[in-house]
């Protein structure tokens, strides 16, 4: 159990008032992900993903990816939400980073508005901007969220979450 809720200020929003099960919803702002030194994500069409004790993870479409950069990988994962997720890994010039994003080709209904959009790993890519404010990657090496300033928590992913 949450040891305490930080108590979200002017404009933030804290991630134990997130619904559970996990709710995917529009996002408008704009979304860049850098990678080597390349923006191979710009856009202001993403989707975000919000569920209790996380910070927001966001779905870019694939259109708005430079998707030269990612290569399909093997291996998947199941989330009990959205269902079967397979994996890109990200590669320019060089460098590369193994499973550094996911999709989902066939989500559950209630998912159905992120279908092939992709999630990225913020801490396996040099640098993620929600609203050109750096993202930190949720605490943890599971999960995908993005954390910002505009989100409060304590987050799952923390020492001492394990069991939340």
């Amino acid at each position: 159990m949450k040891t305490h809720r930080i108590e979200p200020g002017p404009g933030q929003e804290s991630v134990w008032d997130y619904p559970r099960p996990p709710r995917p919803e529009a996002f408008s702002g704009h979304i860049e992900v850098v990678f080597n030194g390349v923006a191979i994500v710009d856009t202001r069409g993403a989707m975000r993903v919000i569920e209790t004790s996380h910070p927001p993870v966001y779905y870019i479409p694939p259109e708005d990816i430079h998707r030269q950069y990612i290569i399909q990988c093997p291996g998947t994962s199941y989330c009990e939400w959205k269902g079967q997720a397979y994996y890109y890994s990200v590669a320019v010039g060089q460098r590369r980073a193994e499973r550094a994003c996911w999709y989902y080709p066939d989500p559950t209904p209630g998912f159905s508005t992120i279908k092939d959009f992709v999630a990225f790993y913020p801490g396996l890519m040099d640098a993620c901007f929600v609203n050109s404010e750096r993202v930190e990657p949720q605490p943890g090496g599971f999960y995908g969220g993005w954390v910002t300033s505009t989100t409060v928590g304590p987050f799952k992913g923390e020492p001492g979450t394990e069991y939340w």
